[in-house]
């Protein structure tokens, strides 16, 4: 069982001026613990779950153009990144930037975003057209990003997005592409796109797991997809506890993914120190996470 971990408290006691140190320290210790990857939320403000909106945000990729300078080996990748917020085009040279200066550890993690992201996107003024719509928008994106990290620079006429030259130099180092990993469990669109165009999902932890797994399966099926091909990863907050009280059940909850077919847990370090809590969670989690 792999593990990584999703930054997403950014509220320091010393203010923004803290932020950057705070950070990178994360990322660092989370690489030196043996954590596989490194995401960080596509919010602009923060989310209920975490805390009020005014608490600090940063935006998604120029935090990870950050940690590819701080990092050496974690994957870095938006989980997820909300498809409607950047045109396809520039999209898809963020994430070939990415790649190239973290030398190929970039992946795009994508989804139509959640409908929570509707205050933030009328607050900043962005696009957040209607969900069929953000659906069509996704599979368009999804299929620029491809045809940019191939080796066709023919025009791309999309029902919504119309690009004239599909150029894309210089090209990402991990080849033949950054990995796409698709967030959400829709069993009719979201799984469906997983299957048609994924390297890997990102579902949500609950009980309908085997079941969202099995949904996925049959899309493989149709689709002519091998399933196995596809890293199953879940969203799951890592709390070891204040003194790692929490690890057995932690550890208990990791066995039983791996039973069910999941490859990657990601997660946020929750804990009022996350440095203790990622040192608890490097000590004594991820050593057993290693043997799972």
């Amino acid at each position: 069982m792999n593990l990584g971990i999703a930054i997403a408290d950014f509220t320091q006691p010393g203010g923004p001026a803290g932020i950057a140190r705070h950070v990178a320290r994360l990322a660092r210790g989370a690489e030196e613990f043996g954590f596989r990857r490194i995401a960080v939320m596509d919010h602009l403000f923060q989310i209920g779950i975490v805390g009020a909106s005014e608490q600090e945000m940063l935006e998604a990729y120029t935090t990870l153009g950050y940690l590819a300078a701080a990092t050496e080996r974690a994957e870095l990748l938006a989980l997820v990144t909300s498809a409607g917020y950047r045109e396809p085009g520039l999209l898809a040279k963020m994430i070939t930037t990415l790649d190239v200066l973290s030398e190929g550890r970039a992946a795009l993690g994508i989804g139509i975003g959640a409908g929570f992201n509707l205050a933030e996107a009328r607050g900043l003024g962005l696009p957040f057209p209607p969900v069929a719509e953000r659906f069509e928008r996704l599979e368009e994106t999804l299929q620029i990003c491809l045809q940019m990290w191939g080796d066709d620079e023919k025009p791309f006429d999309g029902r919504h997005y119309r690009l004239e030259r599909t150029l894309n130099s210089p090209r990402t180092v991990r080849r033949p592409h950054p990995p796409i990993l698709i967030g959400g469990s829709g069993e009719q669109k979201t799984l469906r796109l997983v299957a048609e165009y994924a390297n890997a999902c990102n579902l949500f932890h609950g009980p309908d797991l085997p079941h969202k797994l099995d949904v996925l399966r049959r899309h493989c099926d149709r689709a002519g997809r091998d399933y196995d091909e596809i890293e199953k990863t879940v969203l799951l907050p890592l709390d070891p506890g204040p003194h790692g009280e929490r690890v057995p059940a932690l550890l208990t909850e990791l066995r039983r993914l791996d039973t069910i077919g999941i490859d990657h847990v990601i997660g946020p370090v929750r804990g009022a120190d996350q440095h203790a809590a990622l040192r608890l969670l490097g000590e004594r989690v991820v050593p057993e996470a290693m043997r799972i």
